[in-house]
């Protein structure tokens, strides 16, 4: 089974693809398929991100001037905070 890339991971392996491209040391066949690798690293990628942006969105709101209260029931509220 293979492991899920992060996003540090696959912008890495572009990177590397893109190099390799640049370099013309690639035959057609080889190049075709790196670049295919990359469109797929990048469509990750975005992916990721876009899911990362709905869940900062759902911690803060779309506008970034709301923060939700992140406790787990029972916790105490953490010190130094005061909603006076």
């Amino acid at each position: 089974m293979k492991s899920e890339l992060g996003l540090d991971a696959r912008l890495r392996r572009i990177e590397e693809i893109v190099a390799a491209l640049d370099s013309d040391a690639l035959d057609l066949d080889e190049a075709l398929a790196a670049f295919e690798e990359g469109v797929e690293h990048l469509a990750r990628a975005r992916e990721m991100l876009a899911r990362t942006e709905l869940r900062i969105e759902e911690l803060i709101g779309p506008e970034g001037d709301e923060v939700r209260d992140l406790r787990l029931p029972g916790e105490d509220e953490p010190e130094g905070r005061a909603d006076d």
